[in-house]
């Protein structure tokens, strides 16, 4: 077995995963790996959505993107990533995503040492695997990268996923707030699409209901968000509705989605990017789970309150609902409006509090 020095490391690379949810989960590792290699530049590689979200992360140096979609499309493309990689002669590669091309790609590289999961059949192209057992598996997500870190260093870091957005990127999102007739009101986002698939998305008609209630009891302002592909949905429960919200889905760049985020007050969602988004900013969340197991992949923190039924085939983990979608139907607009007025009450309770603390 492979033992790493730290102080013999100057260069890494950090295959990142490919989901914007996933990425924000493995943040206390990529702050682990900068603690434990203070001495070495850290580079990441990873696809144009996440590049984008962990863009300023203080951990990272630079980052390569994984341009699947150009320069490193098929078979020619991956030979060219490989050579950009061989290039830049780096001395370990520690690979978060768990694909077999992953370690392939860093096998061809010739990357000194090569940590990862032993799994998807690319043990033989690591010369660090970690065994990935049931137990690993069952841990919460972010543990899951921590434990892949945890080969490579034995010290114990503060765990909390964080996400930095720049002060132009805030006074952006404050702006369009100001333009939109928001400042003043309680900012509650809801995000109803999940790029994964159906299963794991509340109807759409619950939310609009959900949102005229909390704009007519609340004077909140409603932002619905949303990917490229969730424009439909946006519009649909904008339509649905008898207020008026500022629908932003498909409108925003990641970067404009974590500014906007940041500034809410409340973060009602499905199982999704964003809803780990949220949780990175210390949003408070309601999340609403179905086919995916919340054990692993629940908001990360305290005072998040998660909604789900303890129905038979659940979690499925499936894309799109075989059945009846019980998972999700049976969870009532009540419910969510009782979550999320817990979440307001609390909120306004600390907000209590931290004023009587200054006064």
């Amino acid at each position: 077995m492979i033992t790493v020095n730290p102080n013999q490391i100057k260069k890494i690379l950090i295959r990142g995963v490919n989901w914007i949810g996933d990425a924000v989960l493995t943040t206390p590792a990529l702050s682990a790996i900068r603690k434990e290699f203070a001495g070495a530049t850290i580079h990441l590689l990873a696809k144009r959505p996440v590049a984008e979200l962990l863009g300023k992360d203080p951990g990272i140096d630079s980052i390569m993107v994984y341009d699947i979609h150009g320069r490193h499309q098929g078979p020619l493309g991956r030979i060219k990533l490989v050579e950009e990689i061989k290039n830049e002669s780096f001395d370990l590669a520690v690979l978060l995503q768990n694909a077999f091309e992953a370690a392939l790609i860093t096998f061809l590289s010739a990357i000194p040492i090569r940590c990862g999961y032993d799994t998807d059949g690319r043990g033989s192209l690591l010369n660090l695997p970690v065994p990935c057992t049931k137990e690993t598996l069952g841990l919460h997500q972010v543990y899951y990268y921590l434990n892949l870190v945890r080969s490579i260093s034995s010290r114990e870091y503060k765990i909390e996923p964080l996400l930095r957005i720049t002060g132009e990127e805030e006074a952006w999102a404050e702006e369009l707030l100001n333009r939109s007739g928001c400042i003043g009101r309680p900012v509650i986002g809801i995000n109803p699409g999940s790029t994964y698939g159906s299963a794991k998305r509340w109807p759409a008609e619950r939310f609009a209901s959900l949102s005229d209630i909390l704009i007519r009891e609340y004077n909140a302002t409603i932002i619905i968000f949303g990917g490229t592909g969730e424009k439909e949905i946006g519009i649909k429960i904008a339509g649905l509705m008898k207020e008026i919200p500022l629908d932003l889905s498909g409108e925003t760049s990641i970067r404009e989605l974590m500014a906007l985020i940041r500034r809410c007050d409340l973060f009602i969602t499905n199982d999704s990017g964003p809803m780990h988004i949220a949780a990175a900013f210390n949003v408070p969340i309601v999340a609403i789970f179905g086919p995916t197991d919340h054990k692993t992949t629940s908001p990360f923190g305290d005072g998040h309150i998660i909604l789900r039924k303890g129905v038979r085939c659940s979690p499925c983990l499936l894309r799109e609902c075989p059945a009846d979608h019980e998972c999700m139907e049976s969870i009532t607009a009540e419910e969510v409006i009782d979550a999320a007025e817990r979440q307001i009450r609390r909120k306004r309770d600390e907000r209590e509090w931290e004023r009587s603390l200054s006064s």
